[in-house]
């Protein structure tokens, strides 16, 4: 880092001599050691950076001295490169006017004394070197810091600095140079880092004011070839990238869901090294959570299912009902009777109604249904299906609090769900579905914090 010292320039030159010297101005600071720091940023960029005492104990800081025309057509160039403030201009000083060059060692003033090192000359504070992201700049601290906190909520290691040109600015890094040239692309179509993001050198940054810290970003490596697509967007859709079908096609829904992953993991820009490590994690989560495979006699429907969380209640009809174990909160209905797309239609109303999914957000289409919900405590999720004339599915109510977790669940419920044996309430019941549960069992079903009064369609 560069010292700051004092050299008279021009303080006992006769006034003639000083006459054709001009400086390009660059800023000008109020207190010595906002000057010091910013002159120092500068000096980083120029070798000539000087500071001069201005009227009202402001600091100048410029580049300097020049013959007038060739500060007039250096500032052109520079300004053309946008490497100084559009507000720079040519200034001719007073006589006499003390300059303070930065990174000299002291010279002789014109008269052959020594000049003194000044008392608040300090080396600038030390920089973490290398590339950054410069993900937002902002003229006043305030307003940067609070763009700080906002942008930490997506990468809690961002930083502060104050650039060369007194603006502030929030910055992510170091980072290695390919990989914030790998990453930028992918992070700003996720919308991650504002559209304008660059990438910028320490150098190029000023001061340190708020020290961040590196950004997991690898850079790019060895490649690695896509995993089966059906098995991919399984997993995506366990991470909740993915609603479409499991049909193993290279549609833009994959292709959508595949580069959300890479920007939400951020393991690999490769999409094969992505999808693998995601495929990993799922089954590293699924051995945690203690997911079972359970065939319920009642419907005749198999399914994984977290089995640590759940007890069975009883059978109910078309309905098979497990309850919450040991206080998880969780609840589990299957459902299964004869029918086609409007008895499918009758049981997600019957859902509606009973309050397991509130106030719900329906998709429908020929042979399928989706439902999503939420209240203050739980979360409420149906899907149902037609196949082989049967209407069948599940219910999943788990707590509000733990949302990624159902996410994955229902992924995983809606990826095994099949017929293992006809159910053994088969063939009791072959009316409609409006009589699957008599409206004076209501009382007995999962309770719920928030029932619904919206109508069955």
């Amino acid at each position: 880092m560069r010292r700051l010292a004092v050299m008279v320039l021009a303080g006992m030159l006769p006034g003639a001599a000083m006459a054709q010297e001009a400086l390009i101005r660059l800023e000008a600071k109020r207190s010595p050691e906002a000057a010091a720091e910013a002159a120092a940023g500068w000096a980083r960029r120029f070798d000539d950076v000087v500071t001069l005492p201005l009227p009202g104990g402001w600091t100048g800081i410029a580049i300097g001295p020049l013959e007038r025309d060739a500060a007039l057509e250096r500032l052109s160039e520079l300004k053309g490169q946008g490497l100084v403030p559009g507000d720079s201009f040519v200034s001719v000083p007073p006589a006499g006017t003390p300059l303070a060059r930065l990174g000299a060692a002291p010279e002789p003033a014109a008269d052959g004394d020594q000049a003194e090192p000044a008392a608040d000359a300090a080396p600038a504070d030390p920089v973490q070197s290398g590339t950054y992201l410069r993900l937002e700049a902002h003229e006043a601290e305030p307003e940067a810091r609070a763009a700080l906190e906002r942008l930490r909520a997506e990468f809690p290691g961002a930083g502060l600095w104050q650039l060369p040109d007194g603006w502030f600015a929030v910055t992510l890094g170091p980072v290695e140079d390919a990989a914030a040239r790998a990453w930028l692309p992918i992070l700003t179509e996720a919308q991650q880092v504002p559209a304008d993001t660059l990438i910028a050198d320490s150098a190029d940054l000023g001061r340190m004011v708020e020290e961040g810290e590196a950004p997991d970003l690898p850079a790019p490596g060895d490649t690695r070839p896509l995993p089966p697509l059906d098995e991919a967007q399984r997993a995506l859709r366990w991470a909740g990238h993915y609603q479409g079908d499991i049909d193993g096609k290279d549609g833009p829904m994959t292709r959508a869901a595949i580069q959300a992953e890479i920007a939400g993991s951020r393991a690999s820009t490769d999409p094969g090294t992505a999808l693998q490590a995601l495929i990993e994690r799922r089954e590293a989560w699924r051995a945690e959570i203690g997911l079972e495979r359970l065939e319920d006699e009642a419907t005749g429907l198999s399914l994984v299912a977290p089995m640590q969380a759940l007890d069975f209640d009883r059978a109910e009809r078309a309905l098979s009902i497990y309850g919450p174990q040991d206080g998880s909160g969780a609840a589990l209905i299957l459902f299964s009777q004869p029918g086609g797309q409007q008895e499918l239609l009758d049981l997600a109303g019957l859902v509606t109604a009973l309050g397991w999914v509130p106030r719900p957000e329906r998709e429908v289409r020929r042979g399928h249904v989706r439902l999503q919900g939420s209240n203050a405590d739980h979360l409420g999720s149906a899907e149902g299906w037609v196949r082989d004339g049967r209407a069948e599915g599940y219910v999943l109510i788990w707590p509000a609090s733990d949302a990624e977790t159902r996410t994955r669940i229902l992924a995983e419920i809606s990826d095994s769900l099949s017929r293992h044996a006809p159910g053994r309430n088969e063939g009791r019941d072959e009316a409609r579905p409006d009589s699957v549960l008599p409206a004076g069992d209501a009382a007995a079903m999962p309770e719920t914090t928030e029932a619904t009064a919206e109508a069955a369609p």
